[in-house]
């Protein structure tokens, strides 16, 4: 598989990876893999290998591009690892935006407690005194 051509990736953090892919449901087919020439500092080793390593996810449109290290493999883990953090929150994003969506609407229509009952009123008595004070008109006939 292609995991296995990581070299300088631990056994677990691979595990970790095809796990994580393996439960968004991000199959390798779905993964446009190119390899383009890294930019930056490097000279002429950097000119002549392509070690940036660019993935796009067709489904979802999410495109990276990794050129973290010198390493290709090692860049080819870092995209995937990448890729599978930035689809996992996209669909946890929604997930969340619903969910909070769903508990606002629950807060707006639960019956509001007593004592915020009576914390309502009293600022409702405030704002009435204010307002008795707009209409009484000051006396000038003191002039």
């Amino acid at each position: 598989m292609f995991l296995m051509s990581y070299s300088g990736v631990s056994r677990d953090k691979k595990k970790a990876l095809m796990a994580s892919m393996k439960e968004l449901g991000i199959l390798e087919k779905d993964i446009l893999e190119k390899f383009v020439r890294a930019s930056g500092r490097g000279g002429q080793k950097v000119n002549k290998t392509s070690s940036a390593v660019y993935l796009k996810h067709l489904p979802t449109g999410i495109e990276v591009k990794i050129q973290k290290e010198r390493s290709q493999a090692l860049n080819r883990f870092l995209a995937r690892r990448l890729l599978t953090q930035k689809i996992e929150r996209m669909i946890l994003g929604k997930k969340s935006q619903e969910q909070q969506r769903i508990e606002k609407i629950k807060r707006q229509k639960r019956k509001r407690s007593k004592r915020a009952k009576e914390k309502i009123l009293a600022e409702k008595r405030l704002t009435a005194e204010k307002k008795k004070f707009r209409s009484i008109k000051p006396d000038i006939t003191d002039r």
